[in-house]
């Protein structure tokens, strides 16, 4: 079949507006037609040329939403009719990362994901001459429609909005997953958030779902704070405006009883390395835990001196926020529906596929 997508014919151009061939899905496989997608900075930094693993041509996209139209041979979880949310971090259930139950970092397709490619080696985009088209983080949500494998689809509950419900495929999930799953923030807690971007607001609230008192959010951009303190942050912090953002976190975060200070909690959604050093030193010695989300440039390097974390301090990563998608993306979808998170309010822009590259 034909489909309309947009297509990173290569690094640093936009992408174009084309009809492209769809082969349908085979055995083990689904085809969904995407209702709604997010557009988010890793597309970006992808399409810019700056991400070392970024192919072309492909159809870029990893936070949509959408209905199921085809399945393939063997597919059980899911039938035609079926709203679905596409992942990038499929849970097949059976691979050894999977049963472990110690991590959400399935490995079953993860050799051919990431050479842009389906299970079996091949890809279901291709040109009107018949030249192919990578896939993109298993997920390719720029397109019309797409075939991803059957472990890569959560299916969701059919009443939640399409063009909502799409940032759970990667914003919200990652950002109230590395509260809940990852850090397993408790009542009462104090935190840090470090860049108050879509992440960072989704972790914020990800804070206040689990109970934290203090939520101290760190940005340059003052503009940031109305959405932030919307969303449950209590104090914010500018780090121009102060002569060292560690002592000063510490500082906030001493009370007459714990006069040693810092945060119990820390989270970096900025990608720079030099602020995860600051999110993990500003944290309470002997139990202060820094969770690194953001995605920093190819090559860094982060570094602290062995005394932090001898001293008791834990550096954490998490991806997709330690969630596991097919089990948990259903249930933030409901968290969202029973009004326990939010998502309206950091949409900003509804476009057509026409209007992406604004």
């Amino acid at each position: 079949m034909r489909t309309r997508a947009a297509v990173a014919v290569q690094a640093g151009k936009p992408l174009e507006i084309m009809e492209v061939n769809l082969a349908g899905p085979r055995p083990g496989e689904v085809m969904v037609e995407i209702k709604a997608t997010g557009i988010c900075h890793t597309d970006e930094f992808t399409l810019s040329g700056a991400d070392p693993e970024g192919l072309f041509p492909a159809i870029l996209g990893h936070e949509g939403a959408g209905v199921v139209v085809e399945v393939g041979e063997g597919v059980s979880s899911v039938k035609k009719g079926d709203h679905v949310i596409p992942l990038y971090t499929p849970e097949c259930r059976q691979c050894p990362s999977c049963l472990s139950r110690k991590t959400n970092l399935c490995t079953s397709i993860r050799a051919t994901q990431g050479k842009g490619v389906m299970p079996d080696g091949t890809s279901r985009f291709s040109t009107l001459d018949g030249d192919p088209i990578l896939h993109y983080m298993g997920c390719s949500t720029f397109s019309n429609y797409t075939v991803l494998p059957e472990i890569a689809v959560a299916k969701v509950r059919e009443d939640a909005p399409f063009d909502k419900i799409c940032y759970i495929g990667c914003g919200v999930t990652t950002g109230i997953g590395a509260v809940i799953n990852t850090a397993k923030v408790e009542i009462g807690a104090k935190a840090v958030v470090f860049g108050l971007g879509g992440i960072g607001l989704n972790v914020i609230q990800g804070l206040r779902l689990a109970g934290a008192d203090m939520i101290i959010g760190v940005d340059l951009n003052p503009a940031k704070v109305p959405m932030a303190e919307h969303f449950g942050m209590t104090h914010f912090l500018n780090p121009k405006e102060v002569d060292n953002v560690v002592a000063e976190i510490v500082n906030m975060t001493k009370t007459p009883f714990d006069q040693i200070g810092g945060a119990d909690y820390s989270f970096d959604c900025t990608g720079n390395v030099k602020v995860m050093r600051d999110a993990l030193e500003c944290t309470h010695r002997g139990w202060g835990q820094s969770i690194i989300i953001g995605v920093a440039p190819a090559g860094a390097e982060i570094q602290t001196r062995p005394f932090q974390l001898v001293t008791g301090r834990v550096w954490k990563g998490t991806a997709f926020g330690g969630a596991r998608g097919r089990t948990d993306v259903p249930k933030i979808v409901d968290w969202y529906m029973d009004g326990k998170i939010e998502i309206d309010p950091m949409i900003t822009h509804t476009l057509k596929l026409d209007e992406i590259n604004k």
